[in-house]
């Protein structure tokens, strides 16, 4: 290598460490402010998660809305069936595609006899058609018929825009006694609510 060259290659590397020394750095201290700032960030949408997801209960007393729904069996059924003869238990969802939803239903079906004893029937409404529902019935083993409703009812019960998508119940129960009477509403944003634990509420709420 000619001196000429080496020269300029001397001056090349000279100027490089000059551009390199005049770039900005953050300080430790910068770095760790900016953790801080992400950390807080997290912790504040994690709560908000949380915060969201925390059941809700009710038991603030009404006439239940009155109504008449077609089944997945083509049934009409009418919630003036049951007065004077059985306590209600609604079961809102977000209904086909829900996995826990269904799995809730097969988990209650499986204490039937313990809500029977109560006298307590179960009639889940979801928002959707009979062949939806009935394929997703069909695949978790659900055998209480559905009913269907166009939204009519599930805005009357104040169930909408509950869960993941505003348009949809949420996981909403409401307890409606014999006489009529709106008793407890329970909204479960976790999706799901032991049949213990809602037996336990439904114990409670119902009139002695």
């Amino acid at each position: 290598m000619s001196t000429k060259n080496a020269r300029s290659s001397r001056n090349q590397r000279r100027e490089e460490e000059l551009v390199a020394a005049r770039r900005p750095r953050f300080a430790p201290r910068m770095r760790v402010l900016l953790w801080g700032v992400a950390l807080l960030a997290l912790t504040g949408i994690v709560a908000t998660m949380m915060l969201n997801s925390r059941p809700e209960s009710s038991s603030a007393t009404r006439p239940a809305p009155r109504f008449t729904l077609s089944d997945t069996t083509g049934h009409q059924v009418a919630l003036s069936d049951y007065v004077g003869k059985s306590n209600v238990l609604l079961y809102f969802s977000e209904g086909a595609g829900c996995q826990s939803c269904l799995v809730q239903m097969r988990e209650i079906e499986k204490d039937r006899a313990v809500f029977t004893r109560d006298n307590v029937t179960v009639l889940p409404i979801v928002m959707n058609s009979r062949d939806q529902i009935t394929a997703d019935m069909r695949a978790n083993g659900v055998t209480t018929p559905f009913l269907l409703d166009d939204g009519t009812v599930s805005s009357a019960y104040d169930t909408l825009g509950k869960g993941m998508h505003a348009g949809l119940p949420g996981h909403s129960f409401v307890l409606i006694d014999k006489h009529g009477t709106q008793r407890w509403y329970g909204e479960y944003p976790s999706m799901w609510l032991s049949p213990n634990d809602l037996l336990s509420e439904i114990q409670k709420h119902l009139p002695s």
